[in-house]
């Protein structure tokens, strides 16, 4: 019988087995890892491509946060609060003033002292006295504080009424930008799909090198357009940033809106009188008047002569002892006499102010209306006709060059009419927005109908 002898395995076989289920293990959690997706915070933005704005912002919303946040205007509200202080220290009444004295006493000779002395020879006086203000200059005093309050206020509503100008006009400078940015890549985007096809027609025989060199030569202008308006942008938006307060809103916000054309159906007249009516710094000035009137009053009862009342109590020669004392300047040589001149002179320096701030409310009206007539007009010739026409001679003189019927020089020209076209139209809306927010900042009111 023949013993069939065991085969022993080779000394490497359970080394390459461990090292088979270790790899197999590793590949099984390498696919569980790869299937499961990334947690947000850990996906990369694709490079190039541009981050989405974490804040979009209205107009609306840019002037209201402009009120809420725009340094230079909170600045300017503390003066209120500080003129609201002032009338409090203008009402005030004077103080009681308290004295005390004595008098005789035996500092020099220490042997002297005794109660005897003390109560027969030497004098202890205690006295109150109190200022009677005259002429109702508390009264007065507390009216000059309220009017110049009231000045400080329409003041206070003017500077809000430039910062929303300002903001308004760097919101619509920022939608021009990003309407720029939008028309030069979306223009980009099409004449690199022209030269795609110049480079098939090159290589299938059609065009020429020479042709084909002058249109990629012309993608830098479109490249160019991209990254000016791109630079504008940002720039517009950082401005507009600096205007609504910097922590108003995060770095990378946006704007919301449309370059548009809103027609004014007021005429100059209507727009004058409600001018005459809105406007705060002609309020301010009117307001002025009243203010100087004020400070004629306070000057004329500065004029009037306070009496000082006291009332001392007296111990001396073992006795006690009451009197009163009243006191008051003679009013021979000071009547505040130049100080009431004084303030008739600065009432007709208002009045003067008044009359001036009237004059340039009217001229702001009558100048930005007809700025926005002007801007108007220069919207309605795109608009009837130019912008069309500008977008067939395109399609025409593109059309023509694709079928030989016109020559690249032709296109080219076409390519640079349009695209100069367009970005006319497009600065001629915002100037005309812009102008559109320069009246409503003339009239003092964005209520127009």
């Amino acid at each position: 019988m023949t013993n069939v002898s065991s085969v022993q395995p080779a000394p490497w076989m359970p080394r390459l087995l461990a090292a088979l289920v270790l790899l197999g293990v590793a590949l099984h959690l390498s696919a569980q890892t790869q299937s499961q997706p990334s947690p947000p915070a850990q996906q990369a933005t694709a490079p190039g491509k541009p981050q989405a704005p974490s804040v979009v912002i209205t107009l609306d919303q840019a002037i209201e946060l402009a009120r809420q946040g725009n340094p230079t205007l909170l600045a300017q509200r503390t003066l209120i609060s500080q003129n609201k202080e002032q009338e409090v220290t203008a009402n005030l009444r004077p103080n009681p003033t308290l004295s005390a004295d004595a008098q005789y006493l035996p500092l020099f000779s220490p042997d002297a002292w005794s109660a005897n002395y003390i109560d027969n020879t030497a004098q202890f006086d205690l006295g109150i006295g109190y200022l009677f203000e005259r002429g109702k200059k508390r009264q007065h005093r507390l009216q000059a504080a309220k009017d110049a309050t009231s000045v400080t206020e329409s003041q206070t509503l003017d500077l809000e009424r430039t910062t929303i100008e300002n903001t308004a006009q760097q919101f619509v400078a920022a939608l021009l930008a990003k309407s720029n940015l939008e028309f030069a890549e979306r223009f980009l985007d099409s004449y690199l799909h022209t030269v795609g096809i110049s480079q098939d027609q090159q290589q299938a025989g059609a065009m020429s090198k020479a042709d084909l060199l002058k249109i990629q030569l012309q993608t830098l202008q479109f490249q160019t357009d991209v990254t000016t308006a791109k630079i504008a942008l940002v720039q517009a938006l950082n401005s507009l940033r600096q205007l609504i307060g910097f922590d108003a809103v995060p770095r990378n916000y946006d704007v919301a809106g449309q370059l548009v054309y809103e027609p004014v159906n007021l005429t100059l007249d209507d727009l004058a009188a409600r001018a005459l009516r809105s406007r705060p710094d002609l309020q301010a000035a009117q307001r002025g008047i009243t203010a100087a009137q004020s400070q004629i009053g306070l000057a004329k009862a500065n004029a009037k002569q306070d009496i000082t009342g006291t009332f001392d109590y007296t111990h001396v020669n073992a006795t006690n002892n009451g009197a009163f004392f009243f006191s008051m300047p003679l009013p021979i040589f000071n009547r505040n006499q130049g100080e009431v001149a004084r303030t008739y002179y600065a009432l007709t320096q208002s009045q003067f102010q008044e009359q001036a701030a009237e004059q340039q409310v009217l001229t702001d009206v009558k100048n930005a209306y007809e700025t926005l007539l002007n801007n108007r007009d220069v919207v309605q010739l795109y608009d009837n006709g130019y912008l069309q026409q500008a977008q067939q001679s395109l399609e025409i003189a593109q059309f023509a060059y694709q079928h030989g019927a016109a020559s690249l020089l032709d296109f080219l020209d076409a390519e640079r009419t349009y695209r100069s076209t367009e970005l006319s139209y497009r600065q001629a809306l915002a100037s005309y927005m812009a102008a559109l927010e320069q009246l409503r900042q003339a009239v003092g009111t964005r209520q127009l109908p």
